[in-house]
C-alpha cells in the first residue's frame, strides 16, 4: 500500500496511557506495509508490554541501551529508519528531547537520526498549556521536527476534557503517510478537489441527484494532502472520513458547489473537477411538500439545466492554473470526453463509462482514460480508485512544475 510498503519505521512509545493506542497504530502500519521496529521507554512499559507490539509487528521490540548485544542499537535503528514517530511523546520526552538529552535508548537513537521526525503529543491539558511545555515544542519544531497538536477530548479518569488527548491512530497515520510520501511538484501547492452528488430541492422533502459515492473524489483529495498539497475538498451529499487531510467544504447544490468553487479558485494552483453535480434541477421548487393523491392521474416536473461549473470558472481561472474535469459517459465516451476538453478549456479530462462492471458508481474500483490537448488518449487498466488518484496526480504535478 502506497506509500507504506517495505518502508521502515522507528516508532517510539513513552508512557502514558495513550499508549494502548499506539499498539493499534503499529497494527496498521504493518497491515499497510511497513516494517515498524518499536522503541519502548522504561515508563511505557508500565502500560504496554513489549510482547504486545511483537505481536502485532512480527518483529522485536527494543527498550535497553545497555547490555550486551545494545551497544550500538540506538545507532542501527537510527540509521535504518525512513521515518522517526514518537506516539504518545510526553511532556518529560518532548522536554528531554528538545535539550538533546541521550539518557535512553529513544532519545539517544533521536540525537543519531536523520530522517525526519514526527512527535505526537499526549499529556493533561495543563501540561499541554505549560509555558515550558508551549516553549519546547516551539524549539522542537524550529529543529525541523513534526510536532502535532493533541486533540480536545476526554483525558484520564477524573480529569474531564481538554486539549492533550492523543490523535486517534488513523489520524496518526495519515500524517506518516505524508511525511512518506511528499511530492516536490505538489508539495505546497494549493490545489481544490470537489466531489460527490448535488442535491437540487424538488420540496422541502425531496430532491433530484444522481448515484455518485465521491469515492473517486476524496479518493485524489486525500492523496494530493498525503503529497504535500494544501487542499480544500468541496464536497456534495457524501460521507467524508473523518481524521487528518484536507479542508473540507459542504456543498448543497449546484448553485452553492460553483460558488464554493469560484471563492475557492482565486488563490489555487489547480482544480480537480471530480464531483458529479446534478445537471438538472426543478424549475420551481415546491415551498410545501407536494401530496401524493391515489386519484391523481400523474404529475410532471419542470427541468431547468444548473449551472456549468466548469464553464463558470473560465473567467475566474488564476494564470497558469490547472484545470482538471471528469466525464462519466455512455457511448462514445472518448468523443464525448475530447469535445468537453475543448469547449471547457481544460488541460486534462479523466472519463470512464457508467455502464462498465467495476468503473461506475459505489464501487472502489475505476477504468478510466485521460486526455490531454494534442495527445492521444491514455487508457488506463481496471485499478483502485486510490491507485487511479495517484495515476491523476502523477501527471498533474509536472503540469504545474512550469508555473
Amino acid at each position: 500500500m502506497r506509500p507504506f510498503d517495505g518502508r521502515r519505521i522507528l516508532l517510539g512509545v513513552t508512557g502514558g496511557i495513550a499508549s494502548y493506542k499506539t499498539v493499534a497504530l503499529a497494527r496498521l502500519l504493518t497491515q499497510a506495509g511497513a516494517e515498524v521496529d518499536v522503541v519502548m521507554t522504561r515508563a511505557a512499559q508500565e502500560f504496554v508490554g513489549a510482547i504486545t507490539f511483537e505481536a502485532v509487528t512480527g518483529r522485536r521490540t527494543y527498550s535497553d541501551i545497555f547490555g550486551a548485544g545494545n551497544a550500538l542499537d540506538h545507532i542501527r535503528l537510527a540509521r535504518e529508519a525512513e521515518l522517526f514517530v514518537v506516539a504518545p511523546a510526553t511532556a518529560d520526552f518532548l522536554a528531554r528531547a528538545a535539550h538533546g538529552h541521550a539518557d535512553d535508548l529513544l532519545t539517544a537513537a533521536l540525537l543519531a537520526n536523520t530522517s525526519p521526525v514526527l512527535l505526537v503529543p499526549a499529556m493533561n491539558d495543563r501540561m499541554w498549556a505549560n509555558a515550558q511545555t508551549a516553549r519546547n515544542v516551539a524549539s522542537l519544531r524550529g529543529m525541523g521536527y513534526t510536532v502535532l497538536d493533541p486533540d480536545v477530548g476526554a483525558l484520564a479518569a477524573g480529569e474531564g476534557s481538554g486539549p492533550g488527548r492523543m490523535p486517534e491512530p488513523e489520524t496518526i497515520l495519515a500524517h506518516i503517510a505524508r511525511s512518506l510520501d511528499s511530492d516536490a511538484t505538489l508539495a505546497g501547492r494549493q490545489i481544490v478537489v470537489t466531489a460527490g452528488a448535488t442535491r437540487e430541492a424538488v420540496d422541502p422533502v425531496r430532491f433530484i441527484s444522481n448515484h455518485s459515492s465521491g469515492k473517486m473524489g476524496i479518493a485524489i483529495a486525500e492523496a494530493a494532502w498525503r503529497r504535500g498539497a494544501d487542499v480544500t475538498l468541496i464536497v456534495g451529499h457524501v460521507d467524508v472520513p473523518v481524521g487528518a487531510g484536507p479542508n473540507v467544504v459542504h456543498a448543497e447544490n449546484v448553485e452553492s458547489m460553483s460558488a464554493a468553487v469560484a471563492d475557492a479558485l482565486s488563490g489555487a494552483d489547480a482544480l480537480i473537477m471530480a464531483a458529479a453535480p446534478a445537471d438538472f434541477k426543478p424549475s420551481r421548487k415546491s415551498e410545501a411538500k407536494i401530496s401524493k393523491r391515489q386519484d391523481m392521474p400523474g404529475m410532471s416536473i419542470d427541468l431547468a439545466p444548473t449551472t456549468d461549473i466548469l464553464r463558470a470558472t473560465l473567467p475566474l481561472r488564476p494564470p497558469g492554473a490547472v484545470i482538471v474535469g471528469f466525464a462519466l459517459e455512455t457511448g462514445d465516451a472518448l468523443g464525448k470526453a475530447a469535445a468537453k476538453l475543448k469547449e471547457k478549456a481544460l488541460n486534462m479530462i479523466v472519463v470512464n463509462d457508467a455502464l462498465e462492471r467495476g468503473a461506475g458508481f459505489g464501487v472502489d474500483t475505476n477504468r478510466v482514460s485521460i486526455l490531454t490537448p494534442n495527445h492521444e488518449p491514455e487508457v488506463l487498466p481496471l485499478m483502485s480508485k486510490a491507485a487511479v488518484a495517484d495515476a491523476i496526480l502523477d501527471r498533474v504535478g509536472p503540469l504545474l512544475s512550469g508555473r
